[in-house]
């Protein structure tokens, strides 16, 4: 009987939400149709058909969100009709339509992420809808939806190990054939048509009065007495790295700001969460009044170094992503500050206008990154009067390798993620392999060594020349230095990767012992930190102790400085060592 019963209340939650969400059910079943399709069609060598079904699904995807928004705005509205539903589906189905032919007309770096963004301010749309302008336990809906967001992902994963487990048992036990696409359908058709219908039966009406809502303990729990402390704790440690950058001052990289967005990011959505419970626990009090007092500065010199980098390097997608979401978080902590009592729903309601923002008009990351290179690219040419009469003219002989290499890079970043026909002055037509023609100069990969951190030396291998081996009477490749392949024979040689030390040994005993850091250590400070190419004689080690002579020819060195200490560390090298017995 309880069976029945589990069986007749997800009848009644399908029920349920195909009578309330028709439409975004028919989109995320289509969508399921779209990628069946596609992955029967992907043995036909088509990308025509496979780009424009691939559009088609997308499309698809989109009507979800913008299908959930249209209808939480419809059922705001006192007195309801017919025509006014059908006015909210054809609104709809414009939207797609031209959504379809003007901005996703091609599958491209710009179209996907634009593609992203527009979804993230429909499903941010969705979540605020109802609670427009004001409306009181907004948070308490999120953290509804939120918890019923989870319980399907659960149901709709426990769903699909048991029906994968029928299917593996009816093909190994009964013998009855399983396709191995099967599966991949299930989950196609779970996660597209069960777990949509399942999430959406449990969003509350309009009418519905969250006020008696519990908040869940286990949450309760976890945000106050683990993630705060946490949150706290990585403060203290990024005042302490920026207190060392100031002293230092050696401004931070790209990948901290990335860490300390990212940290922003959870702290913001910790504010947000536990605004229930600032009435009732005093350490919620505490973090919610000092933490965005104490964001604050670590944002600022984020956008210091983020300031460096695009003073140096221009405006890219990324970066103007990085800077724009440190922008709203700046604001998002300066309204707690100015508020006495904020009101959360502001967050997702900004948060969305920034994202249509950066992926659509004249201040979107598209159209800013394009000027900011295209003015990099136009100075660099005037610096080297490579700019007469609106013509870009041969480089000097005299241009620096840092301008060729920007130069390079920045026709490099339009050709593979936007088009060479956004830059100016290009002679129409211009492809990559007419770079030496029109520059007078090839196209340059950047130098992503850093004389800090990394460099790599090779042996020229154009050279012809012959080793002399006829003092040595034993050989060893490189390669099998790192592994223990010689223990049963009479000489056996090892190289520690972790100490950069190679030994040699006849039946136990050490014949040689060699930090062979100190060697890489002298070309680093003869060569820098630079991928050059070397002559053999400085990329040969010759030496001798009382025992053995030893000569080692080296085709390439990897190695490292050590951010602490300054060593130079040698990380691994190929090449042959010769070993001479006295």
């Amino acid at each position: 009987m309880k069976l029945l019963n589990h069986i007749k209340n997800i009848i009644t939650l399908f029920y349920r939400s195909m009578k309330r969400f028709p439409i975004t059910l028919l989109f995320s079943t289509a969508v399921a149709v779209m990628l069946i399709t596609i992955s029967e069609l992907q043995p036909i060598n088509n990308r025509g058909l496979q780009e424009t079904l691939s559009r088609l699904t997308m499309i698809f995807a989109l009507g979800i969100p913008i299908s959930l928004c249209l209808k939480l705005l419809w059922e705001r509205k006192e007195n309801r009709t017919v025509l006014e539903s059908a006015g909210f589906v054809m609104i709809g189905g414009l939207i797609l339509v031209l959504y379809y032919f003007f901005l996703l007309n091609e599958l491209s770096l710009v179209s996907i992420t634009r593609y992203i963004g527009v979804n993230l301010a429909f499903y941010l749309g969705f979540l605020f809808i109802p609670y427009l302008p004001s409306k009181d336990h907004f948070e308490m809906y999120i953290i509804k939806l939120g918890t019923g967001f989870i319980i399907t992902v659960v149901y709709t994963a426990v769903l699909y190990m048991g029906l994968a487990a029928i299917l593996f048992t009816l093909d190994a036990l009964l013998g009855v054939p399983v396709p191995e696409k099967l599966y991949l359908y299930t989950g196609i058709i779970l996660g597209c048509v069960f777990a949509p219908a399942y999430f959406l039966a449990g969003i509350p009406l309009k009418d519905h009065s969250l006020e008696d809502e519990n908040y869940l303990t286990v949450l309760k729990v976890l945000l106050l007495y683990i993630v705060i402390p946490l949150l706290t704790a990585y403060t203290a440690i990024l005042y302490i790295y920026f207190i060392k950058i100031i002293v230092s001052w050696e401004w931070p990289s790209g990948l901290v700001s990335h860490l300390v967005l990212w940290y922003a990011l959870i702290v913001t959505a910790v504010l947000f969460l536990i605004t229930p419970l600032r009435n009732e626990n005093k350490l919620a009090i505490i973090f919610s009044k000092w933490m965005p007092i104490s964001i604050l500065p670590i944002l600022i010199m984020m956008f210091f170094s983020m300031g460096i980098r695009i003073n140096a390097y221009g405006v890219t997608e990324n970066r103007y992503f990085v800077v724009v979401l440190g922008i709203w978080i700046f604001s998002i902590m300066v309204y707690y500050l100015l508020m006495n009592k904020p009101l959360n729903i502001v967050l997702p309601v900004s948060l969305a206008i920034f994202a249509l923002i950066s992926v659509l008009g004249p201040l979107s990351s598209y159209s800013i990154s394009t000027l900011s290179q295209n003015n990099r690219f136009e100075a660099i040419l005037l610096k080297n009067n490579m700019l007469v009469d609106g013509k870009i003219q041969a480089a000097p002989v005299d241009i620096s390798k840092e301008d060729r290499i920007a130069i390079s890079g920045i026709l490099a970043y339009f050709n593979t993620k936007h088009s060479l026909r956004d830059v100016r002055y290009l002679p129409e037509g211009f492809e990559m392999n007419d770079m030496e023609e029109v520059f007078g100069f090839p196209y340059e990969e950047p130098d992503l060594s850093s004389p800090e951190d990394f460099f790599y030396f090779t042996r020229n291998e154009t050279e012809t020349g012959v080793i002399d081996i006829k003092e040595y009477g034993y050989m060893f490749d490189a390669d099998i230095l790192y592994y223990d392949t010689t223990a049963d024979h009479a000489l056996k040689a090892d190289f520690d990767e972790e100490s950069g030390i190679l030994r040699i040994s006849q039946q136990g005993a050490l014949l040689y012992e060699k930090d062979l850091n100190s060697f890489v250590k002298d070309l680093f400070e003869k060569h820098g930190g630079q991928k050059d190419i070397l002559p053999t004689e400085e990329m040969t080690l010759i030496d001798e102790n009382e025992k053995v002579k030893v000569k080692i020819c080296f085709k390439n060195i990897h190695g490292s400085r050590d951010d602490v200490t300054g060593n130079i560390i040698l990380n691994g090298f190929g090449g042959y060592l010769f070993v001479k017995i006295k």
